[in-house]
């Protein structure tokens, strides 16, 4: 068991798929932006393709996405998201190259296979497509068996599917209901279309959940043979996300009971052979995601942890973000807008924040702690955070010799807390973040 320090996890904190994280994206940061961003790109690019719709919504799901109960609405997005592609492939230099292609939303498979095969085929007309891995995600309620050829024809290897929880009445709960039988149904298929990677996501901190609800999930995850394991603590912000009020806030876990969730699936899983990836993954010892860990090449991006290397990604769809190193950019959230704004040849960019030295340094030290669970911090920097991290030294969560910060075994449920002690915007407002854990 973690040593559990109630006061040190009092604050929530952001994921840092990003530095500055999104909370601090401005307008501002706009077409012109992006355009020279992209104008300066070269080398490997890693793209990110957002479907923003699902068949159905879960009531405990944070992402832009809406039904896709009309045709008209799923046609006219993708239309705009092929007129993406070639302005912003126009706009990329001809040593830029695609080695990692990831799709998203939502759910992809909420279109039709016959769509996603002319938005491959886009894809590879527009973008230098050098081999790359491909990843998708799927939602097994809707996965046809029309997918299993689409998804071994465009050449895909990584798939993640969403299970959240195998009981029964905790998908009641989350108004996500999808039979043992279906997540075993989409694994094999999968696997017989040519995954060799494929990740379950599931989430400790439901209503009314217990410690045996966790334990029989994450055995079947392992019995399916599950390459990786997301393992997420729900955040509940109905404030912000409407549909969460759906939810029974009076059977949730308090602090404490999600700590213990988080540490003895933490516990589990590493003992069935899998091996921790940062503070909330898990891969078993043969895929790339447990390799980049052992050879300390993990890195963090929107997608979360992963082995991709690539220093720019590229976010094609609604609300898409982009990351460059100078530079972070947020495609317009709002579809109809989005669609607005191409129709008229504009590049959909709204939001965004320009990556100043200091901001880059201090992502790097975030980026380096999250995943290698060290840095080497400057003395000059080390001053600016010494308040913040104090708390978490004198209670052996982490500790410093000469220069090097590094997080202790004990303190990894704090790994999300340290870093922010480096992130100068962070508001101290329980209202913009998730829980620590």
């Amino acid at each position: 068991m973690w040593p559990y320090h109630s006061d040190l996890l009092a604050t929530p904190v952001p994921r840092y798929t990003s530095f500055p994280t999104a909370a601090e994206f401005r307008p501002g940061i706009g077409p012109e932006d992006f355009s020279a961003a992209l104008a300066n790109t070269h080398g490997d690019v890693s793209l990110y393709v957002h479907i923003p719709f699902c068949e159905k919504i879960c009531w405990y799901c944070g992402c832009n996405t809406g039904a896709a109960n009309r045709k008209q609405r799923l046609t006219s997005y993708l239309d705009s998201l092929h007129r993406e592609i070639e302005l912003v492939a126009a706009r990329l230099p001809s040593d830029a190259h695609i080695t990692r292609l990831a799709f998203g939303g939502g759910s992809p498979n909420a279109i039709a296979p016959y769509d996603f095969v002319r938005l491959m085929d886009q894809l590879t007309l527009n973008f230098r497509l050098e081999d790359p891995t491909i990843s998708i995600e799927l939602d097994p309620r809707t996965l046809s068996s029309d997918w299993s050829e689409v998804v071994s024809g465009v050449g895909a290897t990584h798939a993640s599917l969403g299970v959240q929880t195998f009981t029964p009445r905790l998908q009641e709960a989350i108004g996500r209901i999808q039979p043992l039988c279906m997540i075993e149904k989409s694994t094999r298929m999968l696997r017989e279309a040519g995954i060799t990677s494929m990740n379950y996501d599931f989430m400790y901190g439901l209503p009314g959940q217990t410690m045996d609800d966790i334990k029989e999930s994450l055995e079947l995850a392992a019995s399916f043979g599950a390459d990786r394991v997301a393992y997420f603590g729900y955040a509940h912000v109905p404030h912000m996300i409407p549909r969460q009020r759906k939810i029974d806030d009076s059977a949730l876990p308090d602090q404490y009971e999600r700590f213990r969730m988080a540490a003895f699936g933490h516990h589990y899983l590493t003992q069935a052979g899998y091996v921790p990836v940062g503070f909330d993954h898990f891969a078993l010892p043969g895929d790339p995601l447990a390799q980049a860990v052992t050879a300390g090449t993990l890195n963090r991006n929107f997608q979360g942890f992963t082995d991709d290397q690539a220093p720019v990604l590229i976010g094609l769809g609604a609300s898409s973000i982009s990351s460059f190193p100078g530079l972070l950019v947020q495609n317009e959230k709002n579809s109809g807008r989005y669609r607005m704004l191409l129709s008229q040849k504009i590049l959909p960019a709204a939001l965004g924040v320009k990556r100043s030295a200091d901001d880059q340094q201090r992502g790097a030290i975030i980026k380096q702690l999250l995943c290698q669970g060290a840095a080497r911090i400057s003395p000059e920097m080390l001053d600016t955070a010494l308040d913040r991290l104090m708390p978490y030294l004198e209670n052996n969560c982490c500790h410093i010799d000469d220069g090097m910060l590094t997080i202790a075994p004990g303190g990894l449920p704090y790994a999300r807390s340290i870093a922010a002690a480096f992130d100068p915007y962070r508001q101290q407002s329980p209202r913009r973040f998730s829980s620590a854990v």
